[in-house]
């Protein structure tokens, strides 16, 4: 029953490959940092790069004791605020003494004249990255047991004190889903190539209905089974992986970012949820409530009208850069299909939540 698609996408990202020749660098010049900024380094150093399409590059750095990973701005132009891999070291560092599952940090270079831009470096986390949500390769009591595990994670993050452990300063207080809903506004005007009735519905209606926000806390904002390490034999996560879009925020956003899969993702084809062992929508809410203190989410359907319409917004970028050529996408014919099927799946959302 697995996905056509995530197959794919697994076969494409999974593993690592000699380091692509827009992202070579000095290597001898990584080893001395190594050497002097990272405790308990050995040498000699292999440099490996994964595969996949991260924005930041990623590196395996092989050493005869240990494997590291490296995380790096790309070589080239960038916006400004883009590929932040500081903001990245910033969150992890602070959230590893908790407990919460990420790879422990040892070092961020911010000198470009070592490998020509920022990075960090992390501990390699051995572990499954399970890239078919279905889960085809366990039984219904495993995927059960890794289900919850997702949701009780994320549940963690939104309950760390994000001021008690110096991320005051880590994004700005106050109108997220506002600030949100401008943003991808923006970026779907800047990339429009058609006129879809219920984006204008939806970019009129979206500002205007903004839930108050009840809580701010650290916010994933890509949290989804693929940008996780699963313990090899255990249902438990033991490393979130993937902070580029990290910030404090609305966590139901996060949270029914999650439940995006249940909506219109894989999960959603699943005939009986139950049998498969996948919780339902309603007892992964139940179950993020019970682990948050929540009595309930209000507004359930208003934040998955905003996913739908954060995820069509980012989908007419991907159409807007391949009109622009500056990408290059096999999948972006798929995406320019996909945009106004998730705008009038969001649009339905919007008139269950009162539009």
């Amino acid at each position: 029953m697995a996905d056509a698609a995530e197959q794919q996408r697994e076969q494409l990202n999974t593993g690592t490959k000699e380091v692509a020749e827009s992202h070579r660098f000095d290597e001898a010049a990584l080893a001395a940092w190594m050497e002097a900024n990272v405790e308990g380094y050995q040498g000699p150093l292999e440099v490996r790069q994964f595969k996949g399409g991260q924005s930041n590059p990623t590196y395996q750095l092989i050493t005869p004791g240990k494997k590291y990973v490296m995380r790096r701005k790309p070589p080239g132009k960038l916006l400004p605020s883009a590929h932040a891999v500081d903001r990245e070291y910033k969150v992890i560092t602070a959230l590893y003494p908790t407990g919460f599952p990420v790879a422990r940090s040892y070092g961020l270079c911010t000198d470009e004249a070592v490998i020509g831009t920022m990075f960090y470096v992390m501990d390699m986390v051995e572990g499954r990255i399970l890239w078919d949500q279905q889960l085809p390769q366990y039984d219904s009591a495993e995927r059960h047991a890794i289900f919850m595990a997702k949701i009780n994670t994320l549940a963690d993050l939104h309950n760390t004190d994000y001021q008690a452990i110096g991320l005051a300063d880590y994004g700005k207080p106050g109108n997220y889903m506002g600030r949100q809903v401008d943003r991808w506004t923006k970026q779907y005007k800047a990339s429009e190539t058609v006129h879809i009735e219920e984006m204008e519905r939806l970019i009129e209606w979206l500002p205007r209905t903004l839930p108050e926000q009840e809580r701010t806390s650290i916010v994933h904002g890509d949290y989804r089974l693929d940008n996780m390490v699963i313990h090899p034999t255990e249902p438990r996560v033991i490393a979130v992986l993937d902070w580029e879009l990290g910030t404090l925020g609305e966590p139901l956003a996060d949270f029914t970012y999650l439940l995006m899969n249940w909506v219109n993702g894989s999960i959603s084809q699943i005939p009986d949820l139950k049998a498969h062992g996948i919780p339902t929508i309603e007892e992964a809410v139940e179950a993020y409530c019970v682990r948050t203190g929540r009595s309930g989410l209000h507004h359930l359907d208003w934040f998955l009208s905003y996913n739908m319409f954060r995820l069509a917004g980012i989908c007419q970028g991907i159409v807007g850069r391949v009109r622009d050529g500056t990408a290059n996408s096999p999948q972006a014919a798929a995406m320019a299909e996909r945009v106004p099927l998730l705008a009038k799946s969001a649009w339905a959302y919007a008139q269950r939540a009162g539009a």
